[in-house]
């Protein structure tokens, strides 16, 4: 191998690397330990509710040591930003996805138009949308472009007041068109905005918000998010957009004084009242503690409990009060709101309103503000008056932010910007109770006309930003969860046990069969192998990607695959010192020879992973993510990292390395089976699965979850064994229809209803929760509370709901649609590589067979065993991943005996081509049955340790490879063998006809 000082350099770094990214998930992890100790210490058992008690004692160890230097500058902040990504599956949180209605958008922009055909067109766009793929804007202008000389110039319709800048009268349809989406989409980003926003607001590490094509979905990730339910209120309340009058910095100069000195007052009184215990104590004791207690005084006397939280007072005369850091926000929040310090406000100010000013992500303190309030906590203005807002550029160049109101808000805004403009003083900007700016007036009296300009300090993006927020005031479009995942942190907990003690079982069997097959050359694969793994992590980490519970099976799977390339090597070298040469030779044809079918095999199964990833969504791009990256790195370990060591041990000639052992040295050596002349047998067998397959599925079809159905489905669990079918009558009489499985533990159910699936809206989830509630509560522990009941409860719990999954009719259509559509494309893509490779059809046909065989009988036996297997059998996008996985390993094995069968006919052109793939299939057999064990082994200890969320997803590969494996042999080959012969018939006959 050249250039080997060059890959064990590149090798070296790139581990470095790899354990400086991991290490920032090594530090936040051992400082998030210490924590958890000094709650427990703090926080004894016996305390009324002890669990959340330590939970925020956890959080304010974290936030005195957060800025503290752990090692080499990095801090717990900075290591908890670039630690490896958790999913969901193993953090708890909630993951929705929010359907923003395009409907309620277009109905305000034709300002809520009694036009019939308007009318007609929605109400058809609602009924194709139940069926159709196409997002409902397309649907609405199909529906109207089918009604007779219908215009969306009208002026009863969009070229009315509000748009007259941009529509009128005479334009045409066409014309009209890419402006009103246009508007959706602005009125998309405005709603992104807000909720990205919002989401900042709740301190999630590593939070995930993205915009789900041009559909209006807004996919949110909210991984650690305890307070479920005010997750799930501020994500679908509409913008509250605010205008408020703000005091100046100097009317509040006094009273942040007086409250201070009262704060201050509170303090020694407090410290003067502590309860000192004398009794039993001698002179000199208590002569001690009056001496402490005195000491304890003067520090209190010296203390500003306000001031001392202040970073810096504002400006004389501008509308900052103060800035505080960021993390005392809370604490002076709370100190504002005491009734006694609110006491201290004197006339109009006692209604005054203390809001922050928003901050950007590396801001280290927030401004504070006082708004003009009155007895009605009112705002003079509200947002819905804004009826465009853009960003610009003033006279002279600078960022500026135009809005234009309505004529209702035009008046109140000439009011308020000519009192803003006689006082000097500013009007704040204010959305959700944060100001986003508060701009003076700029001019002599008020502003007329609702148009006005906002300049200021801005960057292009800032005032991109203030602009979205101004449009968002308006937006009357609902935001509803037509999709979510809820997991509590004890389920994610749990899943993160079983993940690392699969992970462990699997990758110790897969170390011990390398050594006891292979010898020597076995621990070389192995020390490859555990490189690999760190490199695997390390990439993770690196590209900030989430690990999820199917992305540890992803790696798990890595493991057992990875070694296929090493066990191709190992056998093709041992195939070379059969042939006679020495070592070295053989060594270097050994892997010169495999790296065709090593690359072959590995495409293969990269593609299907990389069609996963496209099409895939939450864990099933994460398992997607990590067979990529594994697949990348197994390649790069197996080729290289293996051959530097092999090399490095071979180069002296007194060493010898026999790839074998003494029990494994003459296995499947000299195998001469006539698989062929068996083929039509294992047709018939074939034929058989196949038709009991297909006859199940159409009789008894499959277990569709809620995935590709709609509705909703619980995880909960109990104090003790529950039977499903006498819990499942309660539920039919609460929700009318509704199942109930054991899932994994006999105590923990997995409950599923379709009631009201078709209705949106935190009310309906809060009533299928109650519903839920009082269906169950005869089997909870007796004090069992709805709030210790719902998945949102704080603190790890034992019983309850440990996990809720919610998806609409619509999505659930989308996600199925998806799914067939990413297996469909996953066969052309192959058909097509594989036609490419080999470049002759009989392979890519006897491949794509090879693959329908084995995706038909998974499909059968999920059929045929749904209704008895003691764990999830359900069809969702879990098993999607699974069948997709299937075919990669499947053409990963038919591909490396093709790869044989092509060597074969190209080195021996004398022999028949039965005898060549005879010989090639049995050159292979060592490989297969190698790869195929050890994968086996992986999947089975994933199966019986990973945990009960994964057990179907898992069964299915098991399933598929044992299926994969036979079909590569006993279909494939013979399917491609026979078009070959037909093939050859048909160019003898057509050479009879043309000598005739």
């Amino acid at each position: 191998m050249q250039n080997k000082g060059i890959i064990k350099v590149f090798a070296i770094l790139f581990a470095l690397v790899c354990i400086y990214q991991l290490s920032f998930t090594f530090i936040a992890g051992n400082i998030e330990g210490d924590a958890a100790e000094f709650a427990q210490q703090e926080v004894p058992e016996s305390v009324d509710g002890y669990i959340t008690a330590r939970e925020r004692a956890e959080q304010r160890y974290l936030d005195s040591i957060g800025n503290e230097e752990v090692f080499l500058g990095i801090t717990y902040n900075s290591a908890k930003e670039k630690e490896l990504n958790k999913g969901l599956d193993l953090k708890g949180g909630i993951n929705v996805i929010l359907q923003i209605s395009v409907k309620d958008i277009l109905r305000e922009l034709a300002n809520n138009s009694k036009d019939p055909a308007f009318n007609q067109a929605l109400l058809k766009a609602d009924e194709a949308q139940k069926t159709s793929q196409e997002n409902y804007l397309d649907l609405f202008f199909e529906a109207f472009e089918e009604i007779p000389d219908a215009r969306l110039a009208s002026p009863d319709i969009f070229a009315n007041r509000n748009l007259s800048d941009e529509i009128n009268f005479e334009m045409t349809n066409e014309e009209v068109k890419p402006i009103i989406r246009r508007k959706i989409d602005e009125s998309i980003v405005s709603a992104f905005e807000v909720l990205r926003k919002r989401i900042d607001k709740f301190g999630v590490t590593q939070p995930n918000i993205q915009r789900l094509g041009s559909s209006g979905r807004i996919l949110v990730e909210l991984p650690g998010a305890k307070e479920i339910e005010r997750v799930k209120d501020l994500l679908q309340s509409t913008a509250q957009l605010e205008f408020w009058h703000v005091y100046k910095s100097n009317e509040f100069q006094n009273f942040f004084v007086q409250a201070n000195n009262l704060l201050k007052q509170m303090e020694l009184e407090k410290t003067a009242e502590a309860d000192v215990d004398t009794t039993g104590a001698g002179q000199d004791e208590i002569d001690a503690l009056l001496e402490s207690a005195s000491d304890t005084a003067q520090v209190a006397e010296q203390n500003n409990p306000l001031f001392d939280l202040m970073a810096s007072p504002g400006f004389q005369g501008g509308p900052v009060l103060a800035t505080f850091n960021i993390e005392d926000t809370a604490r002076v929040r709370e100190y504002l709101n005491m009734s006694q310090v609110r006491n201290l406000l004197q006339g109009e100010q006692r209604y005054a309103k203390f809001v922050w000013g928003i901050t950007e992500e590396d801001d280290a303190v927030a401004p504070l503000y006082a708004l003009r309030g009155n007895r009605q906590n009112e705002p003079p203005l509200s947002g819905s008056v804004i009826t465009d807002a853009t960003q610009a550029y003033d006279q002279v160049g600078r960022v500026a932010v135009t809005m234009q109101m309505n004529g209702k808000g035009a008046k109140t805004w000439e009011e308020m910007t000519a009192l803003a403009a006689e006082n000097q003083s500013q009007i704040a900007i204010v959305l959700d109770n944060v100001v986003y700016s508060a701009p003076g007036v700029s001019q002599a009296g008020g502003i007329s006309g609702g148009r006005s300009e906002i300049t200021g300090d801005f960057t292009i993006t800032e005032g991109q930003d203030l602009a979205n927020v101004l449009r968002a005031g308006k937006l009357p479009a609902s935001a509803d969860i037509v999709q979510s995942e809820i997991v509590g942190p004890s389920l994610g907990q749990e899943a993160i046990d079983s993940g690392i003690m699969s992970f462990a079982i699997a990758l110790i069997l897969v170390l011990l069969w390398m050594i006891f097959y292979y010898g020597k050359a076995g621990v070389f694969a192995d020390i490859a192998l555990v490189v690999n793994i760190l490199f695997i992590f390390g990439v993770l980490a690196g590209l900030g990607a989430v690990l999820t519970l199917p992305g540890i099976a992803g790696i798990v799977l890595t493991i057992g695959m990875s070694v296929d390339a090493n066990v191709l090597i190992f056998e093709r070298i041992r195939e070379e010192y059969s042939k006679g040469k020495v070592q070295k030779d053989a060594i270097r044809d050994g892997f010169s020879n495999a790296l065709s079918s090593i690359l072959d095999a590995n495409i293969t199964t990269g593609l299907t992973a990389l069609i996963l990833l496209v099409l895939g969504t939450g864990p099933i791009k994460g398992f997607a993510t990590t067979l990529l990256i594994g697949i990348a790195t197994s390649l790069f370990t197996a080729i290289f990292i293996t051959r530097l060591f092999i090399d490095n041990y071979a180069k002296n000639p007194n060493k010898s390395l026999d790839f074998s052992t003494g029990m494994t040295k003459n296995l499947f050596s000299g195998l001469n089976i006539q698989f062929l002349e068996k083929r039509k047998t294992f047709y018939v067998v074939s034929g058989i699965f196949l038709l009991v397959s297909l006859g199940s599925l159409f009789t008894q079809g499959l277990n569709q979850g809620v995935d590709f159905v709609g509705g909703r489905s619980y995880t909960v669990r109990f104090d003790q064994a529950v039977n499903p079918t006498e819990l499942e009558d309660n539920l039919v009489a609460e929700f009318g229809s509704a199942s109930a499985k054991t899932f994994g533990a006999a105590n923990q159910i997995k409950v599923t209803t379709k009631y009201k699936v078709e209705e949106e809206g935190s009310e309906v989830d809060e009533e299928i929760s109650q519903k839920l509630y009082s269906a169950v509560q005869s089997y909870l522990p007796e004090g069992t509370t709805y709030e210790d009941f719902t998945v949102g409860a704080e603190g790890e719990r034992e019983i309850g709901i440990m996990q809720s999954i919610k998806v609409g009719p619509s999505i659930a259509d989308d996600i199925k649609q998806a799914s067939i559509w990413a297996v469909l494309g996953s066969l052309l893509v192959i058909f097509l590589y594989i036609l490419l490779r080999f470049r002759k059809y009989q392979f890519s046909l006897g491949a794509v067979v090879a693959v329908i065989h084995d995706v038909l009988i998974v499909l059968g036996v999920f059929s045929l065993t749904y209704k008895f297997m003691p764990f999830n059998m359900e069809i969702d996008q879990a098993f999607i991943a699974a069948i997709l996985t299937v075919v990669g390993y499947s053409l990963n094995d038919t591909v490396v005996i093709f790869d044989r069968i092509r060597e074969f006919f190209n080195e021996h052109p004398s022999w028949t081509r039965k005898d060549a793939i005879n010989a090639a299939i049995n050159s292979t057999v060592s490989r297969t049955v190698n790869t195929s064990l050890t994968t086996l082994v992986v999947l089975l200890a994933i199966f019986i340790f990973g945990g009960e969320s994964i057990r179907g997803f898992m069964f299915a590969l098991i399933v598929g490879v044992i299926v994969g494996t036979y079909s590569s042999i006993f279909i494939a080959t013979p399917v491609t063998y026979d078009t070959f012969n037909k093939e050859t018939k048909r160019r003898k006959l057509k050479q009879k006809e043309t000598v005739a």
